[in-house]
């Protein structure tokens, strides 16, 4: 999968983009926004690991955010399963360097079209802290709506944190 765009290149991960991937994400102040599974530091093991369970999945879920052919950041769907097996968790992160430009609101108004047509997702949803207003303003553009607050319902960087949950529906 490719999907170029205005600013970035969406697409899948390739063995060799190890090195910058993990150049961009050892970064503390990323992996105080993401999930424990996302480690820290992040070394280039790390991430050859991670393009391999990448390159593996089928159908695939997640991609590389890459600039002049450079990986600086990934997104991906977590598919629910059961009741829930019309709905997607997205999770995303980018390098700190491009932080701020629109890059992240561009690539998930993509992923939500290719979530919803690949999948045939009915809702896509993202679990952001509550501290990550970064995160909050991009899924606002992108649209996802805002349905509640999750009290203490994570534990990062050894203390309880709030997360709001958003979705994005088909309709």
């Amino acid at each position: 999968m490719e999907i170029r765009l205005e600013n970035c290149t969406i697409r899948s991960f390739k063995i060799n983009d190890a090195r910058s991937l993990a150049h961009h994400a050892n970064n503390k102040n990323i992996w105080l926004q993401l999930r424990d599974v996302f480690p820290h530091p992040y070394s280039e093991k790390d991430a050859e690991l991670f393009i391999e369970l990448c390159l593996n999945q089928n159908p695939q879920r997640n991609f590389s955010i890459t600039i002049n052919d450079e990986s600086v950041g990934a997104i991906g769907f977590t598919l629910q399963q059961g009741n829930e097996r019309f709905s997607a968790e997205i999770g995303y992160w980018l390098s700190e360097k491009y932080w701020g430009k629109g890059i992240t609101t561009n690539v998930l108004g993509e992923m939500i079209k290719y979530g919803l047509e690949t999948y045939n997702l009915n809702r896509i949803f993202a679990l952001p802290l509550a501290k990550n207003e970064g995160s909050l303003r991009v899924l606002e553009k992108a649209g996802f709506e805002r349905e509640g607050l999750l009290k203490q319902s994570a534990f990062k960087n050894n203390r309880f944190e709030d997360q709001f949950i958003y979705a994005r529906l088909r309709e």
